[in-house]
Parts: structure tokens; C-alpha cells; sequence
């Protein structure tokens, strides 16, 4: 994919721990295998999500910590020196700041600046 690795999005990454035989999780585990790229706006991001007590009833709390945990430990951290304000809605700019700053592909807007962006089900499988 990317020079660096992938870009997902936080609902997708969310996927891989609450329905981990779909095809959003399949997506997840082929990118973890060329690197997935967040910023520290991104780990907030998806510990905030991940706490919410909607999850409840599918992940317990410690759960949802150590998959959190996991995470973090094997995403590749991007310094964000490039702020990017492209989209109607902020969040997205986010993904794309790690996006161009990374050298990445992303998940939505196809194409940005020549960044390839590909949704779960057409992310090729390993």
C-alpha cells in the first residue's frame, strides 16, 4: 500500500476488536502487515471510542484496554508538521494529516494529492 503503511479509520479499527470476522477486521490485519500510521490525535481519538459504555454488552472495559494497548504498541506514530483542511467535517482532516504526512494511503476520498484511498472490502488480502 503505502510507502510507510495505512491509514484507517477509527470505526474501522474499532471493527477489529468487536467483530473480528469482518470484513473491516480483515482489512485491519492485512494493513497491520505493511504498518499502520496514526498520530497522537488518532490514539486519543480511538481510546476516547473505545471507552464509551455502548461497548459494554460486546467488549468488557479490559478488553477494550488492552486492545487499545496492542494497538498503540504496533501502529507507527506520525509527527504532523503538514495540517491538511480539506473536508466539510474536521475528523477527516485528521486521517488525512496523518495520510500526507506519512506517505500513506487512506480510507476515503479517493483520490488526495495522488493518495490512493480504498474502502475495507477492497483492501487486497494477504
Amino acid at each position: 500500500m503505502g510507502e510507510r503503511g495505512t491509514v484507517l479509520d477509527t470505526n474501522v479499527v474499532v471493527s477489529r476488536l468487536l467483530a473480528p470476522a469482518s470484513v473491516p477486521a480483515r482489512a485491519v490485519d492485512g494493513a497491520l502487515q505493511g504498518g499502520v500510521l496514526v498520530s497522537e490525535a488518532t490514539l486519543q481519538e480511538l481510546a476516547k471510542v473505545l471507552a464509551r459504555p455502548k461497548f459494554d454488552p460486546y467488549a468488557t472495559r479490559d478488553e477494550r484496554e488492552r486492545f487499545f494497548a496492542l494497538f498503540a504498541r504496533v501502529a507507527v506514530q506520525v509527527v504532523v508538521h503538514h495540517r491538511v483542511q480539506a473536508r466539510r467535517d474536521p475528523k477527516d482532516d485528521g486521517a488525512l494529516e496523518v495520510a500526507v504526512n506519512g506517505d500513506a494511503d487512506l480510507l476515503a476520498l479517493h483520490p488526495f494529492r495522488g493518495v490512493v484511498i480504498l474502502t475495507p472490502g477492497a483492501f487486497p488480502r494477504p
